[in-house]
């Protein structure tokens, strides 16, 4: 492929899902057309940004002709939307990964729930894309490969779902499923400058490994525009089998024909908490992230909302708590693995999970003690503004190689903010806000919730890209 034509292909528009999904439905695009771009701007940019382990390119396109042949082809949500699914996830037909060499290359006989549902809407997978091994640490590097931040080539995407994020920030799919036991959803979204939501418990079938890192993993979208994000999670929670009506529109829907997804609560005027303070004991945000929470107080108070600045209460125990589940979660993963194809760091992280389970911590209900703790604070307020990381991303490298305590470390400073909503498991979303200094690369802030809040979360996320809207992909910067 020339260089002309690289550039071309890499910065032919996609599209949103929403406006795919709607040429598809109204047969002014054919989903063939919707995959092979899709699969052109894979070809002209993920020898740079490394976010795909696997492409379908062939099957990816068979199912898109075979897409033509659904009865419900003008009634369903995602008809036609290329997407990506994160390599720890099922896809029928694919091997499952990992991001380990010591996973089993059988191609999986069933799709995920998740991956089933978002097919079941019209979606078609593109491709598996990289993670850490076992989805561990916040960088995705590994055997497979390494993810890159589309706006800044030298820094990592962030994990694990580095590569559904990357994709998605590079413009390759419009969305793509990931997963959050960490923030492994949040983190990379943060770093890559896309929307990243983690659900509430139970709001979205999980089936992440064994045991979802004792229920602090959910599953949830990753998107370049609210609507996007909204529009996927509806499908994802299995709220929405239909096409969304258009915006604004109140006509009545006959049974059985479109019907739009979950109405939005209205953000006309919150109670706000804004809050620079780590959850985590022994770390601090850096100034760029602090700044993005001022920066979006600003907006938000401008546009009628009640902002005030109050720290949520965390407990002094809380690192220990979420370090006993996050090993923990890993040494169930490990188990049945065979050893010494494992990486050095996952081996050590197992194996403190083992002694771990050896304690009472992973016998204790931290959730509902967090939960006790924190719901007055939640009381005063309807949403928590915070900064999604505390300081820039690490360097894009083999981080897989490095020590176990260097990754924790390095893991622990750069993204303390994110945890303590996985083992609450209460709706968390971080989103794009403004630059991080010296770079086109994004800043970006957290917006939390409690249960059953994420339809708020969204709603909110829409009204900030409102009044400061992003750049939806770094295709642009990657061909210069």
């Amino acid at each position: 492929m020339t260089d002309a034509t690289t550039s071309a292909a890499a910065l032919a528009p996609l599209g949103t899902a929403f406006e795919i999904a709607a040429a598809v439905r109204e047969k002014r695009l054919a989903p063939r057309e919707a995959v092979a771009a899709s699969l052109a701007r894979i070809e002209a940019l993920d020898a740079r940004v490394g976010a795909f382990r696997f492409v379908r390119t062939a099957r990816a396109l068979a199912e898109a002709d075979a897409l033509l042949d659904r009865s419900d082809l003008d009634r369903l949500p995602l008809a036609g939307v290329p997407v990506a699914v994160k390599d720890n996830l099922p896809v029928r037909g694919e091997s499952t990964r990992n991001g380990s060499a010591a996973t089993s290359p059988v191609p999986a006989g069933e799709d995920h729930e998740t991956v089933a549902r978002l097919r079941a809407a019209g979606a078609i997978v593109v491709g598996l894309t990289h993670v850490p091994e076992l989805c561990v640490f916040g960088t995705t590097d590994g055997v497979h490969g390494t993810s890159h931040n589309p706006w800044d080539l030298s820094r990592t995407a962030g994990g694990s779902s580095g590569g559904s994020a990357a994709a998605v920030a590079a413009g390759m799919v419009p969305i793509a499923l990931g997963n959050d036991g960490m923030g492994s959803l949040r983190i990379p979204a943060a770093n890559c400058g896309v929307i990243g939501l983690k659900p509430g418990y139970g709001r979205v079938p999980a089936g992440i490994g064994d045991g979802d890192w004792y229920g602090m993993s959910e599953n949830g979208p990753l998107a370049a525009t609210a609507e996007d994000a909204r529009l996927m999670f509806a499908v994802l929670a299995g709220e929405s089998t239909a096409a969304p009506a258009p915006a604004g529109d109140s006509t009545p829907v006959p049974a059985g024909e479109r019907a739009p997804v979950p109405v939005l609560p209205d953000t006309t005027s919150l109670r706000l908490a804004a809050s620079t303070r780590s959850p985590l004991a022994g770390t601090s945000i850096t100034r760029p992230y602090a700044d993005a929470v001022r920066a979006a107080v600003r907006l938000l108070v401008d546009a009628g909302h009640t902002v005030r600045h109050d720290d949520p209460p965390y407990p002094l125990s809380l690192s220990t708590s979420v370090l006993a589940r996050w090993t923990g979660g890993t040494a169930k993963d490990a188990a049945g693995l065979d050893p010494s194809l494992l990486a050095p760091r996952t081996r050590r992280h197992a194996a403190a999970g083992r002694l771990f389970a050896r304690t009472p911590l992973l016998r204790t209900d931290h959730r509902e003690l967090l939960r006790e703790r924190l719901t007055p604070f939640f009381e005063a307020y309807d949403v928590l503004l915070m900064p999604a990381l505390a300081r820039r991303a690490p360097e894009a490298a083999p981080w897989h190689e490095r020590g176990w305590l260097r990754n924790l470390l390095v893991n622990t400073a750069y993204a303390p903010t994110t945890p303590p909503w996985n083992l609450a498991g209460w709706p968390a979303l971080t989103l794009p806000l403004g630059t991080l200094p010296g770079s086109a690369a994004p800043c970006a802030v957290q917006l939390v919730t409690r249960t059953g809040g994420e339809e708020l979360l969204l709603a909110l996320a829409a009204r900030i890209e409102s009044l400061k809207p992003w750049e939806r992909t770094a295709a642009h910067h990657l061909v210069k």
